[in-house]
């Protein structure tokens, strides 16, 4: 076993159950040492509805995640998502004190009480709030402050987006997380974990619409000026097209979701004349072969559908500028041939697929849609303990532990005599 800091992102999804293990190496870069993935059952639309299969398919892909990495995990960051989701734009006000009464000079204390006062809001009793953040400062009217620390002032605002969950959702998955053995550092939203993994500082900027593609449902993030603006929850996803080829091709789920994943089209210019698929047959019937093109006539309306949703949903927004960062979609969905293409069609704005961006370590493995939430869980998580001061870059736990000097002797012993 090593003796590294290792930071852990937990996905826990409808239909799978990802793990992605980072370890800050000797030069004091976080690393990607060990990813696990295991089928899950136990949710619905992003809601715990069988915690012993949950949790018996957490533990499997952490023990995945901790072979091919060669170490022991005890704490995680976990992931929630789902249609239980709520964001709500907020603005809190408060006179600036200053740290000097004669200058007004805006100190830390006055950024948490303007942060307090944006944050009293009516939130139900069985809602939790998950995080609150700043939008945009203002100051005697002058907007767009990223920071306002030590700017001068008499007046201070804030723009805030806070986000809920229900607190029977957050605890039952909390408890999935605990009853397998590990710890929950915190619950982060998914949709933020996958926008940190993919996006740029330059698209959250101009604006951007991050579309997740998830198994169970499709997570909407809006990003406008550099900060979340808008979430929101379609309850459709990649089961539903799997659904479609198992009915009408009365196949098995396994099945259909095989054909999808392999053959799977939702752009006709992309598939060739002759392009043909085996679907096996059920009950002791003969295999058939039939054209592709009759999976992209299934895959394709449900897909197209899902779209137009959150095409709806974003007209309802009041966005003060165009969205010039586009769209980009990720999630397993993603990874669909000619979804790219199907979404720029719908949404008439530039689309690309997001891929985690370069983190280093096991590139091939995480280098996939798929993957972004828990690389993206793995990257904050490291960001919240380096604030915290929990860790540092390249603090191993030996040197925690006291052991440092004898690291140095070490060390010196190796260069004076090898």
């Amino acid at each position: 076993m090593r003796n590294g800091v290792f930071v852990v992102g937990l996905d826990i999804g409808t239909t799978k159950v990802c793990v992605v293990i980072g370890e800050v190496n000797e030069h004091g870069i976080l690393e990607i040492t060990g990813v696990g993935t295991v089928p899950s059952t136990g949710l619905r639309k992003g809601a715990v509805v069988n915690i012993e299969a949950t949790l018996s398919a957490v533990s499997q892909a952490i023990e995945a995640a901790e072979m091919m990495s060669g170490c022991e995990i005890h704490d995680c960051w976990t992931g929630i998502g789902g249609s239980h989701i709520e964001g709500i734009n907020s603005r809190g006000v408060v006179a600036v004190n200053g740290k000097n009464r004669d200058t007004r000079e805006i100190g830390t204390d006055e950024i948490e009480r303007v942060m307090e006062a944006a944050k009293a809001v009516l939130i139900p009793m069985d809602r939790k709030v998950l995080e609150v953040i700043a939008q945009n400062y203002i100051v005697d009217g002058q907007r767009g402050i990223s920071n306002p620390l030590n700017m001068i002032g008499v007046r201070l605002e804030a723009e805030v987006h806070i986000i809920t969950c229900s607190m029977t959702g957050a605890q039952n998955l909390v408890k999935c997380v605990n009853r397998a053995g590990f710890k929950v550092n915190d619950l982060i939203l998914q949709t933020l974990a996958a926008g940190r993994a993919v996006l740029t500082p330059e698209e959250k900027d101009l604006g951007v619409v991050l579309v997740d593609l998830g198994g169970g449902t499709t997570n909407v993030l809006v990003y406008l000026g550099g900060a979340p603006y808008s979430i929101s929850t379609i309850p459709a996803g990649g089961v539903q097209v799997t659904s479609d080829i198992s009915l009408i091709k009365t196949i098995s789920f396994e099945t259909a979701e095989k054909i999808k994943l392999e053959a799977g089209c939702c752009w006709e210019p992309f598939l060739e004349a002759d392009d043909e698929i085996i679907v096996p047959g059920v009950g002791g019937r003969k295999p058939q072969v039939i054209p592709r093109s009759h999976i992209l006539e299934m895959i394709r309306p449900r897909m197209e559908e899902t779209l137009k949703l959150v095409n709806e949903k974003l007209d309802k927004l009041s966005l003060s500028r165009p969205l010039g960062g586009g769209i980009v979609l990720t999630g397993g969905g993603a990874k669909l041939s000619g979804v790219a293409e199907l979404a720029a069609s719908v949404f008439n704005l530039p689309v690309r697929v997001g891929i985690p961006l370069p983190v280093g370590g096991l590139v091939e493995e995480y280098r996939n849609p798929a993957y972004a939430t828990a690389v993206g869980l793995m990257l904050e998580g490291y960001d919240r303990e380096l604030k915290k001061g929990v860790v540092q870059p390249g603090e191993s736990r030996e040197q925690r532990s006291g052991s440092m000097p004898w690291n140095k002797l070490i060390k010196w012993f190796r260069q004076e005599f090898f």
